[in-house]
């Protein structure tokens, strides 16, 4: 599950420092919940640029904490995060309201978009007042029309105990390449994976922020593959997914070259996996920055049509 840590819970929710400081406290022991369990909040890399008292700005607000909790806050929030806008799922045209407020850009409008796409997710709020409620009701819309008025429910944890019993229900994180095998091959049967997708991965010590991406690729890749209408026409949701992952110079999913297909042929060549003796040619591919692996898949996407998942490991087309 992905934790996000909710701006909009501290910006100008504050009357004075001390009441803010006690929820930033708080929120320091959500975190330390969530920590023992092996996982992170993700923050916005923006969160100190924010007002938690109207005039008053992060950096002086904290101050009076005492310096080890400063540093705490100040390394995470500000310096070391890990950010959840690094790897941002929603986009600036994708239309989310809470309450009547916009939400797009937002932790809140982040955490819903995932769980709209089916990932874990939730937020971890300060008690402020305004946002200590769960679950938050997200209405999720794009400027377009599409989807518009369609409702998810985003978990919220104000309190250390409460993310404890939730966090204690669930499987631990992926925690070798094996372990995001399983988790993929269980959890996007839409697609299929050949026998061997993860074998250039031994030798490469293990990631969990790598894996964790190699995931997020594989499930846009299956919601685009369920994507198709009755008559085999793509949905509104598969020409979204389309713009926002598959199309532009920095979409996470592309073709190779026409330079790399002509140089690379061999090592773009997979075992069809149904079929033996079989070959399938599959230069598309997701990118994670990381490590700078590549996943390798077949083309074209269509419906009735098996999408197969051939390679996950270092780049291939390397000069």
């Amino acid at each position: 599950m992905d934790l996000l840590a909710n701006e909009l819970s501290v910006e100008r929710q504050f009357r004075d420092a001390a009441s803010f400081r006690s929820a930033l406290s708080r929120l320091l022991s959500v975190r330390k919940v969530a920590r023992e369990f092996d996982r992170e909040v993700r923050c916005h890399r923006g969160f100190t640029q924010i007002e938690p008292i109207p005039g008053i700005p992060f950096h002086k607000a904290v101050q009076g904490m005492g310096r080890d909790h400063v540093r705490t806050v100040m390394q995470w929030l500000d310096r070391s995060g890990p950010f959840w806008d690094d790897e941002r799922r929603h986009g600036e045209d994708d239309w989310l309201e809470c309450g009547g407020e916009v939400v797009t850009g937002t932790a809140v409008g982040e955490a819903a978009y995932r769980v709209w796409g089916g990932e874990e997710c939730g937020l971890v709020s300060a008690r402020s007042g305004h946002w200590d409620f769960s679950p938050v009701p997200v209405t999720f819309g794009h400027t377009d029309g599409a989807g518009g008025g369609r409702r998810v429910d985003v978990e919220n944890w104000r309190e250390p105990t409460e993310l404890y019993q939730r966090l204690d229900g669930l499987a631990p994180p992926v925690a070798s390449w094996v372990g995001m095998k399983a988790v993929a091959v269980r959890r996007f049967d839409a697609l299929r994976f050949s026998e061997n997708w993860i074998a250039p991965l031994r030798g490469v010590p293990f990631n969990r922020r790598t894996a964790e991406r190699v995931l997020d690729l594989l499930r846009e890749l299956d919601r685009l593959t369920r994507a198709f209408d009755e008559d085999g026409k793509r949905t509104a949701e598969g020409h979204r997914i389309w713009a926002q992952h598959f199309t532009g110079a920095k979409a996470p999913f592309s073709d190779s070259s026409d330079s790399e297909k002509r140089e690379f042929v061999k090592e773009l060549t997979f075992p069809h996996p149904d079929s033996p003796g079989r070959a399938l040619f599959c230069p598309w591919h997701g990118k994670e920055q990381h490590l700078l692996l590549r996943l390798h898949f077949s083309w074209p996407i269509q419906a009735g049509r098996p999408v197969y998942v051939v390679y996950v490991g270092r780049k291939l087309t390397i000069r």
